[in-house]
């Protein structure tokens, strides 16, 4: 059967662009490996931070404020939660320059950011402590995240605009021919479409290989886990999310919502997988647990004991910057690959960046950043 459009890979940025692409009115399918929503990829476990003032760079800010508003409009569209505005509180060593890049950016773009001391800090949070040779700042408008409501969300509406969208049958070859692309899929179907879009987090490396193309790209296994907390504490009506690092150690975490208890992961380090292999279990591999554990007896002591812990997969570049764009040798097809741990408050503008590429060669957000270009 003929499409408009087809993407591969429905999980956050996928399901996104379909729903944006469906309600263009294209003939629209979506093909993934596994059942959508899943959890074999990057973005479950329930929530993920939203930043403006972003401490990456500022290239990110219009993406991210985009991103917004596309979230706004998302919950408007749904009767699911999608952003809980709870605040993010961001501290660092003092003359990070992570921290410079936050400032930078809220001065940049006028977005409002609170300076603390740690004194004030610990005054406002009780379940929060901070050092003096430390220094934070609080983002009122951000937040987190809800990431299995969002792709329900996006999967429902897709739904209704006419796409189809179809699981459990992955992708085994992708060929151009001429003005098309066909693609063949594990149970022997055949499809073919005007123009594809690649969204397949982990497993893009591998897809392109059908395409003679190499991708820098490496999967990492990455753990989070869930603590107990005292709620009057730390839930979301009194605790914010957070970020640390101190240029070799990097953390986020969450307050506790709907009584989950407080979620923390570590951004950094990680081991290099295999995505189609069973990934070692949370708890299996040194450091899992323990380096969250030491960081919440440092800045956060009232927390209590873990309550469990989860595995997912981060798809890092060399640079840590995403890759968006059209391949080079094939204009009909867009890849949205290598988000390294920070895409996901991005897949709204991500989903409408890639509609925008199929339908008119070049979206609102510039893209240039994100080049595939730079790795050739």
């Amino acid at each position: 059967m003929h499409y408009d459009h087809i993407i591969v890979g429905a999980g956050s940025m996928g399901m996104a662009a379909g729903y944006y692409l469906a309600r263009e009115g294209k003939k629209t399918l979506l093909l993934d490996a596994f059942q959508p929503p899943h959890d074999k990829g990057s973005h479950h476990g329930d929530t993920r931070l939203i930043r403006f003032a972003y401490g990456e760079g500022a290239r990110y800010v219009p993406f991210v404020l985009r991103a917004k508003e596309l979230w706004e409009e998302l919950e408007t569209l749904t009767d699911k939660k999608v952003f809980h505005r709870v605040g993010i509180l961001n501290f660092t060593p003092k003359d990070d320059p992570y921290m410079d890049n936050i400032i930078q950016s809220s001065k940049q773009y006028n977005l409002p950011v609170e300076l603390l001391t740690p004194k004030e800090a610990n005054k406002r949070w009780k379940g929060i402590h901070l050092t003096k040779d430390m220094t934070s700042c609080f983002e009122p408008t951000s937040g987190v995240l809800m990431t299995q409501n969002i792709i329900e969300a996006y999967y429902e509406l897709a739904m209704k605009a006419g796409a189809e969208v179809i699981g459990n049958n992955r992708v085994v070859k992708i060929e151009p021919v001429k003005h098309i692309v066909k693609i063949t899929t594990e149970n022997g179907d055949t499809f073919t479409a005007d123009s594809i879009i690649l969204s397949v987090g982990a497993w893009s490396k591998q897809i392109m290989n059908d395409l003679q193309a190499d991708l820098p790209i490496t999967p990492i296994r990455k753990t989070f886990a869930w603590y107990e907390v005292v709620e009057s504490i730390y839930d979301d009506s009194n605790f914010p999310g957070f970020t640390y690092t101190d240029g070799e150690k990097t953390y986020y975490g969450f307050p506790s919502i709907d009584r989950a208890g407080l979620k923390i992961g570590r951004h950094d380090l990680g081991d290099e997988v295999n995505p189609d292999e069973e990934k070692a279990p949370f708890g299996s591999v040194e450091g899992d647990q323990e380096d969250l554990d030491l960081f919440l007896k440092t800045f956060m002591p009232k927390v209590g004991k873990l309550k469990y812990g989860k595995t997912c997969m981060y798809t890092m570049t060399p640079d840590k910057d995403f890759i968006i764009d059209l391949l080079p040798n094939h204009p009909n097809i867009a890849i949205a690959a290598g988000f390294s741990g920070h895409g996901f408050k991005f897949a709204s503008a991500v989903g409408e960046a890639l509609k925008d590429l199929l339908l008119m060669g070049k979206p609102k957000i510039d893209l240039s950043p994100f080049s595939i270009k730079r790795f050739t």
